[in-house]
């Protein structure tokens, strides 16, 4: 079937559902939602025998929902109506929630209905980031295939919105205001978290801190610690300690609310503010636990961006775990695996393109941890969506193992860099030198099981996020305790000592690091552009290139008047 995604990003979401439909043996185009005008003549170009629309902020057009079968994934269960669907679910603590398929009409999310899926929510508010990235798109990718299936059916027809039904318990809600975000420290702790979560990762929690007006991302609790609410109690890895009504939060990142302002680490933002505030325990952003055999270093950085900071931290955690004892050394993403450098912390610099290249220096430290260890065999358990220099870090182990939802981005051309983290080394080891050209240059999302395909990852293993953690710790005991485990070490080392006698570690990195100087410095390939873009959220003005490349492939030429992005 010829399946056209209309989207207002290409986001994870998104691409779980294009390698979905793509697998399945779709002919499915992509384009951005740019405007009216491009919508209607999108379809046009692409002739699909069916759009869907997995994450659109905008109207469907009425000249094109009349002529083509246009089905909206809308995250919330029948009945619900509203563009701030998940906000008003965390913030309300529904027990329950779900993701609806609905055909476009007139009247917004009011079409009739393809089919649903419900989950129960958590207890613990969730991020809203997370609960979109998690049960929402698991839910929306189970949804965009039933609808694909449906639609081929000639004597499928979806069912008319009726709220008599007792399916149908969702309801209009308004969209959020600035005013359902914001909170005063004096307000309880519990109350806090949920309002900020129900604003993650955009657009934040709004409230004042150190006498700024400000947007707080990314809290957890705190000790209860007596203090006056909102006074700042000390600081840790970037994140600093606030008191509330009846204890304590830590506010990981925030957003001066001023022209320009960027997301941050809470202390790179709130800088001399926060400085002289006492170092606290009792928040990291990586671990480090071991029983007899197996060591694990955990790491979950908001959003897989890596700062400096952070990358040295990581390093320093890793050289540890790799002179302890144990026989095999997990490393462990969190809800996003990696993303590579920090853009924001980047942007945010007073020289952006000297803290960029103090970023790849410190990420490529992490990565020559994994790759250059030889006294025990290394796991990477990738858990969470990966891109750019993320997912290069994680290809220097051993094995490789990923969860079934995780969607890979192996490339970097889209940011304007030829990228480092010893790629040219792991990724051509795995795949091949043909196969790592066309993964870089082609800057298209792969699933897991085509990274299994491919070689890039060993394993894809199913289940929520925790299960997937103890099965890859399962695994790694069980290499631990393998009677062959000696002969496996060996091979690691004598592998390692091959390569190296070939060509270093070190005359990759300095190739790598030629490039990307002239990317950084001379910004040969539009970095600079980019990484604004990216930071400061500026709407694409097209589909970007290496999208509108797939409309050769099924014979659909560009909007009229319409350039490509390079964003």
């Amino acid at each position: 079937m010829r399946i056209l995604l209309l989207c207002s990003s290409f986001n994870g979401l998104t691409q779980r559902a294009w390698l979905e439909l793509r697998r399945s043996g779709h002919d499915v185009g992509i384009e951005l939602a740019i405007s009216q005008e491009q919508m209607t003549e999108a379809a046009e170009l692409h002739k699909p025998d069916l759009i869907i629309c997995p994450f659109l902020k905008e109207r469907v057009p009425d000249a094109l929902w009349r002529t083509h079968r246009t089905v909206i994934i809308h995250p919330g269960p029948p009945g619900d109506r509203g563009p701030s669907s998940l906000d008003w679910a965390i913030a309300d603590a529904e027990p329950e929630w779900g993701v609806t398929a609905l055909q476009a009409v007139e009247e917004m999310d009011a079409g009739p209905i393809w089919g649903y899926r419900t989950f129960p929510m958590p207890a613990e508010p969730p991020r809203k980031s997370a609960l979109y990235n998690g049960p929402v798109a698991d839910a929306a990718v189970e949804l965009v295939a039933e609808v694909a299936a449906k639609a081929a059916d000639p004597a499928f027809v979806p069912v008319p919105l009726d709220y008599r039904s007792p399916e149908v318990r969702g309801r209009l809600r308004r969209a959020m205001r600035h005013a359902d975000r914001e909170f005063s420290w004096s307000e309880p702790t519990e109350d806090i978290l949920r309002r900020v979560r129900a604003a993650d990762g955009a657009p934040g929690g709004r409230t004042d801190l150190c006498d700024l007006p400000v947007r707080v991302f990314d809290v957890y609790r705190g000790p209860e610690l007596e203090g006056t609410p909102g006074q700042v109690a000390g600081r840790r890895e970037g994140a600093v300690l606030v008191h509330t009504g009846d204890g304590t939060l830590w506010v990981g990142h925030v957003k001066v609310e001023r022209e320009g302002g960027i997301k941050l680490p809470a202390t790179l933002a709130l800088g001399d503010l926060v400085a002289g505030a006492p170092q606290r325990s009792g928040y990291s952003e990586i671990t480090y636990d071991r029983s007899e055999g197996v060591g694990v270093v955990s790491f979950d950085f908001y959003n897989g961006a890596m700062s400096t900071d952070q990358c040295r931290r990581l390093a320093s955690a890793l050289r540890y775990a790799v002179s302890q004892d144990t026989r095999v050394l997990v490393v462990r993403g969190g809800e996003v695996f990696s993303n590579g450098i920090h853009l924001n912390v980047i942007e945010a610099a007073q020289q952006p393109e000297l803290e960029a290249w103090m970023n790849i220096n410190a990420i490529n430290a992490v990565c020559r941890e994994i790759v250059g260890c030889t006294s025990q065999l290394v796991v990477t358990s990738i858990g969470g969506n990966a891109g750019a220099g993320g997912v290069m870090m994680g290809l220097g182990a051993d094995r490789v193992i990923v969860r079934d939802s995780v969607v890979l981005n192996p490339h970097y051309r889209t940011m304007g860099l030829f990228g480092s983290e010893y790629w040219t080394y792991s990724l051509t080891r795995r795949v091949g030198a043909e196969r790592a050209r066309a993964l870089t240059q082609e800057a298209l999302p792969i699933g897991a099981a085509e990274a299994v395909e491919f070689g890039l990852a060993d394993k894809a293993l199913a289940g929520s996020r925790l299960d997937f953690e103890r099965r890859v710790l399962e695994y790694a005991e069980r290499l631990a305790a393998d009677p062959g485990y000696d002969r496996f070490l060996a091979g690691r080392r004598h592998a390692r000592e091959a390569d190296e006698r070939r060509k270093p570690l070190d005359a990759y990195r300095a190739e790598e690091l030629a490039e990307m100087s002239r990317d950084m410095f001379d910004d040969q390939n539009g970095f600079r552009q980019a990484r604004e873009a990216f930071v400061h959220k500026v709407k694409a003005q097209a589909t970007p290139e290496h999208l509108a490349r797939l409309r050769e492939l099924s014979g659909a030429s560009a909007p009229s008047g319409a350039s490509t992005s390079h964003m």
